[in-house]
C-alpha cells in the first residue's frame, strides 16, 4: 500500500488508514458489536494499514481498550498508533478542556488503555477556546520530548487557530472534516499545511457512509445516532447529497469503479492529504476501503468528479 509523510518526523503512513470510532463506540452508535470492531482491527492491520486512529472520547475509553486488545502481540510494531484527547467525558462531565494538566492526564489515561507506553501521534481533539492554542499544542511538544507521544497534531482547529499552535514548534498532523461535500478546508486550511510540510488527515472522508453509496433517499438515521450532528443529514443536504452519489455511481459504471473508490481517490488527489481514515463497520467494508485505496484515478478522471460536485444544486 501506498504511504505518505507523517509531517516532519520521518515515518510514513499508509494512504489508507482506519478510523475506530465505531470499535467499541456505544456513545456514538445505537449498536456496537465489540467482537467484530477487534475484529476489523486486526483485519485492517493484516490487510497492510499501518495508521489506526482512535480517541478516548469514542466510547468513552471502550474504544481504546478494545484497539489496544486488537493490536496486542505483534500487530503493535506493524502500526502508526494514533489518538485524540482534550474532550472530557465520564463522572458527569463534558465539554472541552485543553489546560496542559488535563492533557497530560488524558493522555496517561490513553496510555493505560491502550496498554502502551506511548502513541505514535497524539492529536488535541478539538480546541477549548479558552486555553491559548500555543500553549496547548507546547504540552504535545513536551509530551514528544518525553518519549510519550512520537509526533503531534491537532483536530478540528480553524486557520487562526492553527497559525497558533504552530508557533510553539512544527505541527506533525491535522485531522479535519473533509470529504467531497463539505469542503470547507480548501480556501485556506490546505495550503497552510502545503506550506507548513503538515500531514492533512480527513475525517470523514465518505461523509458517514453518503459517498459509499449504501443510503437511498428514503433512508432515515436511527434515534441516538451520532451523525444526526454531522449536518449530512438535514433535509437539503442529503437530497443534494444524493445527488452527487448517484452521479459518482454513474462514472463508477463507466469505469467498473464503486463509488467509494471515486471519493477516497478524489481526496488523496488533493493537496497536502497524507492519508484518509476510513472508518468501518465490519471487515467486509474494510476491505473495500482498502480496495479503493489501490484504485488509482487518471487526473482526467479526477477532473470529472470534481465538475460532477461542483454542477451539483447547492454547490
Amino acid at each position: 500500500m501506498d504511504k505518505r509523510a507523517l509531517g516532519s518526523t520521518g515515518r510514513e503512513i499508509t494512504t489508507i488508514g482506519l478510523g475506530t470510532n465505531y470499535v467499541g463506540g456505544h456513545n456514538l452508535y445505537s449498536e456496537v458489536d465489540e467482537a467484530e470492531g477487534v475484529h476489523l482491527v486486526q483485519r485492517a492491520v493484516d490487510l497492510g494499514v499501518n495508521f489506526i486512529d482512535a480517541a478516548d472520547v469514542y466510547g468513552t475509553g471502550r474504544c481504546e481498550e478494545l484497539v489496544g486488545k486488537a493490536l496486542a502481540g505483534g500487530r503493535r510494531e506493524q502500526v502508526i498508533l494514533a489518538t485524540k484527547g482534550g474532550i472530557l467525558f465520564g463522572d458527569g462531565r463534558s465539554g472541552v478542556d485543553n489546560d496542559p494538566k488535563y492533557l497530560r492526564a488524558a493522555l496517561e489515561a490513553s496510555l493505560k488503555r491502550l496498554a502502551v507506553d506511548h502513541v505514535d501521534l497524539y492529536y488535541i481533539h478539538r480546541p477549548d477556546g479558552k486555553t491559548p492554542p500555543e500553549e496547548a499544542f507546547g504540552t504535545l511538544l513536551r509530551f514528544k520530548e518525553e518519549g510519550l507521544i512520537g509526533a503531534a497534531g491537532v483536530s478540528n482547529f480553524e486557520l487562526p487557530q492553527l497559525e497558533r499552535a504552530a508557533t510553539a514548534g512544527p505541527v506533525d498532523a491535522l485531522q479535519c472534516q473533509y470529504n467531497l461535500l463539505q469542503r470547507q478546508v480548501e480556501a485556506e486550511v490546505l495550503p497552510f499545511c502545503v506550506d507548513h510540510g503538515i500531514a492533512f488527515v480527513p475525517w470523514g472522508p465518505l461523509a458517514y457512509g453518503l459517498l459509499g453509496g449504501r443510503y437511498g433517499r428514503g433512508f432515515r438515521l436511527p434515534d441516538g445516532d451520532w451523525r444526526h450532528r454531522s449536518g449530512a443529514f438535514d433535509e437539503a443536504a442529503y437530497a443534494r447529497a444524493m445527488d452527487v452519489v448517484d452521479g459518482l455511481k454513474a462514472l463508477g459504471e463507466e469505469w467498473q469503479l464503486p463509488p467509494v473508490s471515486l471519493a477516497i481517490q478524489w481526496l488523496l488527489s488533493r493537496p497536502a492529504v497524507a492519508s484518509v481514515i476510513a472508518g468501518a463497520k465490519n471487515t467486509a467494508q474494510v476491505e473495500h476501503n482498502v480496495r479503493a485505496g489501490a484504485d488509482a484515478l487518471t487526473p482526467q478522471q479526477i477532473a470529472r468528479i470534481s465538475a460532477l460536485v461542483d454542477g451539483a444544486p447547492g454547490a
